[in-house]
Parts: C-alpha cells; sequence; structure tokens
C-alpha cells in the first residue's frame, strides 16, 4: 500500500492483510483440515472489529477518578444534556458504559467528520483489589485516550492509579474539576501542583508515551448552586438557588483540537497496538496446537536428510538433493498451519532464510566441501580398504551432521514465519534467525544427528 495513502487507509490494509491470512488459516483447503477455529475465530473477529472501529472515524476515550470526582458530570457536560446520572453517593456508576458525542465542528484535518466515545466507568475506589485493576487494564486498553478526574489535591489512591495507567502508553488529560469549589488563590496553587505532578509521572515513564498530552485542565462541569436575592414588587426580599452553567468549554476545545491535529494518529497508534497484542494470542494458540508435530516433522526432515546425504556416494547431487528435501519440509509445515505454499513460493522462503544466516551458508558450503572430501574418501577406500572405510565414515558423518542442521534451522525458521501468519514480523529474518540459533543448542542437535548416522551406518561398516 502506498506510504503516500492516509494513515487510517495504510492501517485498514495492514489489518486487513492480517485478518486474511488468518481466514486463510480457518479455511483450510479442499480435503484438508483447518486449523482448530476456537481461538482463531475470536482472534480474527477482533481485527475485523478494531477495522470497523477506524472506518467509524471514532476516538475511545475512558474516564477514570474516584467516586464523586464528578466523572458522569464531565460526560453529561460535553453532551450538553443529562444523560448519566450523578449524585454524591457510591455506585452511581456501576459498571462501564459508552455514550456517543459528536458535535457539529468535530472535523480532522480532511474535513472527515469524527466522533468521540466517552466510557464512563466506575470510582476506582469503589471496587476493590483485582476486580479494579482487571476492570482498569480493559477499558485503559481499548482507549486512545484517557482522562483522569480528580477534583483537588491528588490522593494516595489517586496517583497509583494514575501511575498505573501511565505505565500503559496512553495519552493522559488531567481533568481538574469543581473548580468552582475553590477561590482563586487556591485554585492556582492546585493546578500547578497537578501540572508539576503531570509532567513527572512523564518523565519517569519506562517509555515515552506516544503523542502524549501534557496538559490540565481546569473545569467546572456541573458548577454548585449559588444564593440568589430576589426583591418581589410588593417589597418583599428572598432567598434563591440558581445553578450556573457547566464551565465545559476548556475540556470540549482540548478534545476537537487534539482530534483534529492527532485523531488518526492516535486511533491508528491503538489499533496498531491492540492488533499486535490480538495476533501474538493467535501465533501463541497456533504453536500450542501445532507445535510438537512441527517439530517432529523438522526432526525427520533433518534427520533423513542427513542420512541421505551421507549415503549418497555423487558430491554434485548432495547440494540438489537438500535442497528438495528442504522445500518438501517447508510445503510440509505450511500445510500443517494451514498455509499451503507453491514450491516457488517455499524455494522464495527458504533463500531469505539462507542469505540471512552466516551459519546456513556456511553449513551449505561445508557440506559440499565435505561431499567432495567424501567421493576422494570413496574411491581412496577401492584402494586401501581399512583406512579408506574409516575416512569415508568420518567424511558421511561430517558432512551428514551439517546438512542435517542446516535443514533442522531452516525447519525451525519456517515454523516461526507459518505461527506468524507467513510474515517475520517486526523482527526480520536475520533477527529471527538469530533468535533460532541461540535458542538451539547446535552442540545437542548435531550430538543427536550424528548419533543416528552412525546408527544407520554401524550395520553397514560391521558387513564391509
Amino acid at each position: 500500500m502506498p506510504s503516500s495513502l492516509p494513515l487510517i487507509a495504510r492501517t485498514r490494509a495492514a489489518l486487513h492483510q492480517a485478518a486474511a491470512r488468518y481466514a486463510t488459516a480457518l479455511q483450510g483447503q479442499p480435503g484438508e483440515t483447518a486449523t482448530p477455529d476456537g481461538a482463531l475465530e475470536a482472534g480474527l473477529g477482533q481485527l475485523q472489529s478494531l477495522n470497523a472501529k477506524l472506518e467509524s472515524r471514532c476516538l475511545r476515550v475512558a474516564v477514570f477518578g474516584l467516586v464523586s470526582r464528578g466523572k458522569s458530570a464531565v460526560i453529561n457536560g460535553l453532551l450538553g444534556e443529562v444523560v448519566l446520572d450523578t449524585g454524591p453517593v457510591h455506585g452511581v456508576t456501576r459498571w462501564p458504559r459508552s455514550v456517543y458525542w459528536q458535535p457539529e465542528d468535530l472535523v480532522d484535518s480532511e474535513g472527515v467528520p469524527w466522533q468521540i466515545e466517552l466510557i464512563d466507568t466506575p470510582g476506582l475506589d469503589e471496587v476493590d483489589g483485582q476486580v479494579r485493576a482487571d476492570m482498569a487494564q480493559t477499558v485503559a486498553h481499548q482507549a486512545d485516550l484517557i482522562l483522569f478526574v480528580v477534583a483537588g489535591d491528588i490522593t494516595a489512591t489517586e496517583y497509583d492509579a494514575l501511575v498505573t495507567l501511565q505505565r500503559l502508553q496512553k495519552p493522559l488529560l488531567l481533568v481538574f474539576n469543581k473548580v468552582d469549589l475553590y477561590p482563586d488563590i487556591d485554585r492556582q496553587a492546585i493546578f500547578d501542583s497537578l501540572s508539576a505532578l503531570r509532567q513527572s509521572l512523564a518523565a519517569t515513564a519506562a517509555l515515552p508515551a506516544p503523542l502524549t498530552v501534557d496538559e490540565v485542565i481546569m473545569i467546572a462541569a456541573s458548577p454548585a448552586p449559588w444564593p440568589v436575592r430576589v426583591e418581589w414588587p410588593d417589597g418583599r426580599v428572598s432567598q434563591d438557588w440558581e445553578t450556573p452553567p457547566p464551565q465545559i468549554d476548556p475540556l470540549r476545545d482540548a478534545l476537537i483540537t487534539l482530534v483534529q491535529r492527532d485523531g488518526a494518529a492516535l486511533v491508528a497508534l491503538n489499533a496498531l497496538h491492540s492488533a499486535r497484542s490480538i495476533e501474538s494470542e493467535m501465533v501463541s494458540y497456533i504453536s500450542q496446537v501445532h507445535s510438537q508435530q512441527a517439530d517432529a516433522i523438522i526432526w525427520q526432515f533433518a534427520k533423513y536428510k542427513a542420512l541421505a546425504v551421507a549415503l549418497n556416494p555423487i558430491a554434485g547431487l548432495d547440494l540438489l538433493g537438500g535442497l528438495l528435501s528442504d522445500l518438501v519440509m517447508i510445503r510440509t509445515l505450511a500445510k500443517l498451519y494451514g498455509f499451503p505454499i507453491t514450491s516457488h513460493e517455499a524455494s522464495r522462503l527458504w533463500r531469505a532464510i539462507l542469505k540471512s544466516s552466516g551459519t546456513l551458508l556456511l553449513s551449505e558450503v561445508g557440506s559440499v566441501l565435505l561431499g567432495a572430501g567424501k567421493t576422494t574418501a570413496a574411491l581412496f577406500s577401492l584402494v586401501d580398504s581399512a583406512s579408506g572405510i574409516t575416512a569415508l565414515a568420518g567424511a558421511m558423518t561430517a558432512q551428514a551432521s551439517a546438512a542435517g542442521f542446516g535443514s533442522y534451522t531452516v525447519g525451525k525458521a519456517a515454523k516461526t514465519y507459518l505461527e506468524r501468519g507467513c510474515t517475520w514480523g517486526p523482527e526480520g529474518v536475520s533477527a529471527t534467525l538469530t533468535d533460532i540459533l541461540q535458542a538451539t543448542d547446535s552442540s545437542t542437535t548435531l550430538a543427536r544427528l550424528r548419533q543416528e548416522i552412525q546408527t544407520t551406518l554401524a550395520p553397514a561398516s560391521a558387513r564391509s
């Protein structure tokens, strides 16, 4: 997809491509068994939901805070009407609830209309322990932006919640609500304290949060009523209470500006981050289902390739036979994972693996040289049978071990490629192979191959 396309379009194309890969694994091929569909169907549905969210041009904003900080009132103030219940007692908001807000002037830089999904959450001190942590994690992961509503100086519970949310690396706005309850001097002192805290949290985060909005916004979503002196025509004087209009414009303007400037980047980054987590879970599931059988296939091909190379007396045929064996192994693994590929695609994958690994290149070159040595030893055995057979057995074992180890590593790399939906992911081929080679104890693998070869060759040696 050309990079000149808008960010949303490029992100949707990437998600569509990822979903298409796993849809292939689910469908399988005629006469074949498709990959077990439970976890894959769920993951595929999540990828498709992310794509639909991008199409809808919706910024998802989660509103957090303690009880009675005015979270629901903030949302009502933005909507311009009372949609969510509010009250001074605990438990008015018992579970996360979403409402949608679409001001007429909420358009991005391309003139495309956007909407904002506002997610009202229970007070962080309303539920305890793991329930609160799980709720906050789930909602915050789904959000593109977090509003954290306070109504004065930060408490210990609020600080702990802020630190936890900051670790999620989501843009976060601190909303100082109920400013009408403070004199100007106190209000400014609290604002300065919150600003310092916000900057401190951003500076000490493990990673710099993308597009973090380092800002504290002062509002009064539901101002307290004030007394009004009423003078009647008959001279009587009484007192009444009048509720001022919400002072919500600073937050409204900040959100609209944010959408216009960074809305596409925020939803795209969050969608890609979520997609990576979803794909990681799908890969883990696929690996659990097929890993043991795939490892058995890889070992069988490595062992048989090693034995075939060892017993082949003609050096030139070793490399060709080994290549054909690797290609059949790759196609067998692809069929197992539900991503059947052609011989041409298998050949391209084999070349990519070989070119990205110096170890495999040395293995192939060494196998050719050892093959020439094996042919020489075979010819020498015709003249001096005792020493010739010993030299031949040594050359056969060395060449076969090199060839078998190369096939084993190619199989492991192909397995990783298939588990990730026919993509190397962000790591690339070379980095993937480096991880595989570091994780593989080559001495142990070679020792197992030598043992297999020697066990097979022993009867032939005894007969000689």
